[in-house]
């Protein structure tokens, strides 16, 4: 396998070989390079041991990330099963090799050496490894792994019968976007009804991973799980008092403007105000209906290609590389995993985009957020020397995706003709009132991870005071999963991927700041783009923020003047 493989050189998804790593060999070579580096006597055996180590984690970690890929795209495969199972079990074992490794990198007498090559951030990144690594926590680390593995085959399965026809959780989403007021509340109340019969069984799955992710904390001599994860998640420029004066903001200014956009959406829909206003109306947009791509897939497929053609020359070829590669899944089918993602197989040098089209904007908006991750790690992986710097840290890399999504607005006329100014006022607007969703899932993950003993009613009451706090529009009248509250308990990060949340909020206001040089016509945006898409993981979120020339997420100042504009631009708008 090579780091980098050009669009000529490289093998379609459905090519690409996949083989499980042998573990006894595998062993064999990682002792192998326990002793070069023990036994190394200059500078050069150190860096050359070093690129020998890059080379066996990124061959490890392409089959990991090709096992995990097929499993999402079927979960019922027994055999896609097996190797995804290969990987929960065996995963912690490699860690705890790679750690022998960063242990002998860390006490290296040629460390300054390694540093002055790859930089600090790099030393930086291996030490916090290994700070929240002990082999004590390898069954731990294996049980959290196979309790998400359950959370997302759970709701994956699960059906809903709506209409004489089986939908899963993707699917039915198409219909709360209907102009049919009853055919949203029917739909809405089928989906809760199907969530009430795995309600308990969500329950006992998160119960689980909070007592796991509670010891793992305290056996790596953490105070709780919340310092443990900053750590893991190299969150090194800024601190959960940070964040939490971010939160701050995001309600002093944010959440009254939010709320001003519900109550001005209510009575677009023909709705006296909020007080008729429900859960199950806040998808509808216009009572007209919301923008939807005018194509099936193969035409969206098509569009996009001109769309980045006529972008840059780069995300042209990256595009079409994708396309002709096959490195994309699209369709919702049953069984399939929910959502939508960007993965990466470093050895073959390809990314890779998974999404589930339903017929609505979100395919458009879906589509593009995804190939911004993809581009970004298409750029880096040819940009950077090693593996730890193909992707930057989660606020960092949202960047990237949320960006893409307003760097295109001037081809969105491809997707949806005449709606297409209903499509950008929509697009904005969620954009400034997704932030406070965000903080209510990040302030309740701080507070779970404060309170790990707490009960299944406790969070779920927990969870309805920051609704009430962050959401105050938000009315359940016929959603007794939601009203009970449980809503947080389909936000997959807070199963599998705990507090990587409020990196969107933060990288929200990057990306707005990226609109606002759009609308302004600035030509140098789309160039500072793409230089971060190729700084990778090279540098701190902060110091990519400064590479692109945009201020401060932490700074009210920015969140104010950000989406004080945006406001203005909607309040301008004839929709």
């Amino acid at each position: 396998m090579t780091k980098s493989a050009s669009p000529k050189e490289f093998t379609k998804f459905s090519d690409l070989p996949y083989k499980r790593p042998d573990l006894q060999a595998l062993q064999v070579t990682y002792t192998t390079l326990w002793e070069r580096f023990d036994a190394a006597t200059t500078a050069a055996d150190v860096l050359d041991a070093v690129q020998d180590w890059n080379t066996l984690r990124t061959d490890y970690i392409t089959m990991e990330n090709l096992a995990e890929t097929h499993f999402t795209q079927n979960v019922k495969d027994e055999i896609v099963k097996a190797e995804k199972q290969f990987y929960t079990d065996n995963s912690p074992t490699v860690t705890e090799w790679n750690e022998e490794v960063s242990k002998r990198l860390l006490q290296s007498p040629f460390r300054k050496d390694v540093e002055a090559k790859y930089g600090k951030l790099f030393l930086r990144r291996i030490e916090d490894s290994a700070k929240t690594f002990t082999p004590e926590i390898k069954q731990l680390l294996i049980d959290e792994a196979n309790a998400g593995q359950e959370y997302t085959s759970l709701l994956a399965e699960l059906e809903i019968e709506f209409r004489g026809e089986k939908y899963n959780l993707s699917g039915i989403r198409k219909f709360a976007e209907d102009t049919d007021r009853a055919v949203r509340r029917e739909a809405s109340e089928a989906q809760q009804q199907a969530l009430l019969t795995v309600a308990e069984t969500l329950d006992t799955l998160f119960d689980r991973l909070v007592k796991i992710r509670h010891e793992i904390a305290q056996k790596t001599g953490f105070t709780s799980f919340t310092e443990y994860r900053y750590t893991q998640m190299g969150r090194i420029e800024y601190t959960a008092n940070d964040v939490a004066k971010f939160r701050a903001a995001v309600r002093e200014f944010v959440v009254p403007i939010a709320l001003k956009q519900h109550e001005k959406q209510a009575k677009r829909l023909g709705l006296s105000g909020l007080e008729e206003f429900y859960s199950f109306d806040e998808s509808l947009n216009f009572p007209d209906g919301n923008p939807q791509p005018s194509a099936p897939e193969e035409g969206i497929i098509a569009d996009t290609q001109t769309m980045y053609n006529e972008l840059h020359p780069e995300t042209g070829r990256f595009f079409a590389m994708m396309t002709e590669g096959g490195y994309m899944d699209l369709t919702t089918r049953p069984n399939k995993a929910r959502g939508g993602y960007c993965t990466n197989f470093p050895g073959f040098g390809v990314p890779f985009i998974f999404s589930n089209f339903n017929g609505t904007s979100d395919d458009i908006r879906v589509l593009t957020h995804e190939a911004g991750h993809a581009f970004q790690v298409y750029c880096s992986s040819q940009e950077q020397p090693l593996l730890d710097y193909f992707w930057p840290t989660m606020e960092a890399c949202e960047i990237h995706s949320m960006s893409m999504e307003f760097l295109t607005w001037d081809w969105m006329e491809k997707f949806f003709g005449k709606k297409t100014p209903q499509f950008r006022y929509a697009h904005l607007e969620e954009a400034v009132t997704f932030l406070p969703y965000a903080c209510a899932i990040d302030e309740f993950q701080h507070w779970i991870y404060a309170n790990p003993n707490a009960s299944p009613q406790d969070r779920k009451a927990q969870w309805q005071a920051m609704e009430r706090t962050y959401l105050p529009w938000r009315k359940y009248g016929n959603a007794p999963f939601n009203a009970a509250g449980a809503l947080w308990q389909t936000q997959l990060h807070v199963y599998l991927y705990p507090f990587y949340y409020i990196d969107y909020a933060l990288a929200q206001l990057c990306a707005l700041q990226f609109w606002k040089r759009h609308q302004n016509k600035d030509t140098s945006a789309l160039q500072d783009y793409i230089a971060i898409c190729r700084i990778g993981g090279s540098k701190p979120f902060l110091e990519i923020v400064q590479a692109a020339h945009l201020q401060s997420p932490f700074e009210a100042a920015t969140m104010k003047g950000i989406v004080t504009e945006a406001a203005s631009w909607l309040d301008a708008q004839a929709v």
